[in-house]
């Protein structure tokens, strides 16, 4: 009985341990994101569009932000670095990027899309009542809002997912976020990219390609 016991206890003790870690997505690439060649978006334009891009000022997800920035940059877009702190901040593959604009002072009328970017610090810098006031603002001025990885989470429990389509990260051992999208009233798609309106979300480094595109997709329109 004793041993039965204490096997419990340590497979109780992996399990959590998995979790943890499958919450952290693999990067997209082992190579550097400054050797890709640079990414060309022939017909596509959304000259002079202004777009922040709001990141954990810890473990922001390096291929979330560096991509989809350089995809609306080639497009003509003028993008912007918002976080909870200011300074350099950090991704979590090494990357860093002066933040330009503090989330609590940001506001969505200035900017054409406010996109937020996932990785293993978004929930512990993000997760919190000015990131549901700029979600909630955004939607309610008709701008575009986009949200990758984890990210998706925090515009659910702000409440502008409810009756739309969305996607966001998870993994076999970790569906919570699935639940968080569900319990808050979205409609949670199995796929890579997912519009609703003008509500764009992406499930994780893998999608940050397909992510830059849905937004220039979606800015184009209006």
């Amino acid at each position: 009985m004793g041993i039965c016991v204490i096997l419990l206890i340590v497979g109780v003790l992996i399990y959590q341990n998995l979790t943890k870690e499958d919450y952290n997505p693999p990067a997209a690439s082992s190579h550097s994101l400054r050797e890709r060649a640079p990414i060309s978006m022939p017909g596509k334009t959304i000259e002079n569009k202004k777009i922040v891009m709001i990141v954990a000022h810890r473990d922001f997800r390096d291929e979330e932000y560096f991509v989809p920035k350089e995809i609306l940059e080639t497009a003509g877009a003028k993008v912007k670095t918002a976080s909870n702190k200011m300074g350099r901040a950090i991704g979590a593959d090494g990357g860093d990027v002066e933040v330009e604009l503090l989330l609590e002072n940001l506001n969505p009328a200035d900017f054409d899309a406010i996109v937020f970017i996932g990785g293993p610090g978004c929930l512990e810098n993000l997760d919190n009542e000015n990131s549901y006031k700029v979600a909630k603002e955004t939607v309610s001025q008709n701008k575009v809002l986009a949200s990758i990885c984890i990210s998706p989470t925090i515009l659910a429990k702000a409440g502008v997912l409810k009756g739309k389509k969305a996607t966001v990260w998870s993994s076999p051992m970790y569906k919570s976020p699935v639940k968080i999208l569900e319990e808050n009233g979205a409609i949670y798609q199995d796929e890579v990219v997912v519009i609703d309106g003008k509500i764009i979300t992406g499930n994780g480094p893998e999608a940050a390609k397909e992510f830059g595109e849905a937004i220039i997709e979606v800015l184009t329109k209006i």
